[in-house]
């Protein structure tokens, strides 16, 4: 089937050059990547992840680490895992 159909949208340029940059490193254009996202919105019949308004709970996380409280910092995996108890 021949690719004619066109899709327009305008985002945050520094989003979408990371972003582009993980294409890359996967070895996919962002053409690609787009269409590989509608074949599995079309696959599952809607978005292929969890979509929901987050709670009271998550909310105050969210504002608590916007403001930089309650972080644990860990130096690399090991620390994290060791803070974790894994």
């Amino acid at each position: 089937m021949a690719k004619t159909a066109m899709i327009r949208a305008r985002i945050e340029p520094s989003l979408k050059a990371s972003v582009e940059r993980l294409f890359h490193r996967l070895g996919l254009t962002a053409t690609q990547a787009i269409e590989l996202f509608y074949r599995r919105v079309r696959l599952q019949k809607g978005l292929p992840f969890e979509v929901k308004i987050p709670n009271a709970a998550t909310r105050k996380a969210f504002e608590e680490t916007d403001r930089a409280e309650g972080l644990v910092r860990c130096r690399d995996a090991d620390d994290m895992f060791k803070k974790l108890g894994i």
